[in-house]
């Protein structure tokens, strides 16, 4: 296989530096630089389409699991196993804020489109949001009806979706207070959104992909060939919602045809599980990370 069609596929960079697992990366708003974080407790700023590392940020006391940077690139938000969530100046390196509150390890952090408030999801059931502009480190929210881990969490304008290993995907409407559960069945590792809102991709722990329509809750589609059983792994869609993109534990790449579910393509990335994979908000290119240690930069 590979024969996808304008589909990222050709290595154009290798990203090496992180001493350990690469737990996640991701594109900033604009694409032009990436974000990474892993087992070493270090997140790291990259020109991905340079392979060059600009900047290396410590103040973690564990492993780093997730980070997320605003829209204007000025600020970046981390969490990981030491149960807090860090919000940075990106320019001076410097912590702004610690926000203390979960009872244990945090999994995942987004920040909203205006990056004034800051979401994270944790080991202890619970999601909570923070206040970036205020100097409290009180959360101004928490969400705590999950019966298991929160893996995963994404925001609209007014709602934040999660994720958690109980099998359920819950959006809290922000502004009425209303919360809405589809139960998947099985254990919810990863969530992100389509580009046009409508849809959200699903990666469950029994090696499935399931795509839902975000108004009735209907499922529309199943993924299914790759390996996805005991690791945070990343999906999403190509910035055009034409493909379903995932990693593999057996350090593969799928991609999936969205309408019809066939496998259009897939290659060897990595030497092991591939933890996330991020897709370039206009070009078609994308970013790979590695339990390996490695970070991979594909176009077509």
């Amino acid at each position: 296989m590979g024969g996808g069609v304008d589909l990222p596929q050709k290595e154009s960079a290798l990203l090496r530096g992180h001493e350990g697992a690469v737990l996640a990366v991701r594109f900033n708003g604009d694409g032009n630089y990436c974000l990474s974080c892993g087992k070493d407790r270090t997140l790291r700023l990259w020109n991905p389409h340079r392979g060059i590392h600009i900047k290396t940020y410590k103040a973690h006391g564990r492993e780093v699991r997730d980070v997320h940077v605003t829209q204007d690139n000025a600020k970046l938000s981390s969490c990981g196993g030491d149960r807090q969530v860090y919000y940075w100046d990106v320019a001076s390196g410097r912590v702004i804020r610690k926000f203390r509150g979960h009872d244990s390890e945090v999994n995942a952090v987004k920040f909203n489109e205006y990056g004034s408030v800051v979401v994270s999801a944790g080991y202890d059931r619970s999601v909570r949001a923070w206040d970036c502009r205020s100097n409290s480190t009180e959360p101004i929210q928490i969400i705590d009806t999950f019966t298991d881990s929160v893996m995963s969490v994404c925001l609209t304008k007014s709602e934040i979706i999660a994720g958690s290993v109980d099998g359920t995907l819950r959006t809290f409407d922000i502004r009425i207070g209303r919360e809405l559960t589809d139960d998947l069945g099985h254990p919810v590792n990863c969530i992100s959104l389509s580009n046009d809102g409508n849809c959200i991709l699903a990666s469950c722990l029994d090696s499935t992909i399931r795509l839902m329509d975000r108004s009735s809750g209907e499922l529309l589609q199943e993924y299914q060939s790759h390996t996805c059983k005991s690791f945070k792994m990343d999906c999403c869609l190509t910035n055009n919602d034409a493909h379903v993109a995932s990693g593999s534990e057996d350090g593969n790449i799928y991609f999936w045809d969205l309408v019809d579910a066939s496998v259009v393509s897939k290659f060897r990335a990595h030497a092991s599980v591939v933890t996330s994979v991020t897709y370039h908000p206009k070009d078609p290119c994308m970013i790979t990370s590695s339990v390996d240690g490695t970070i991979r930069v594909w176009k077509t």
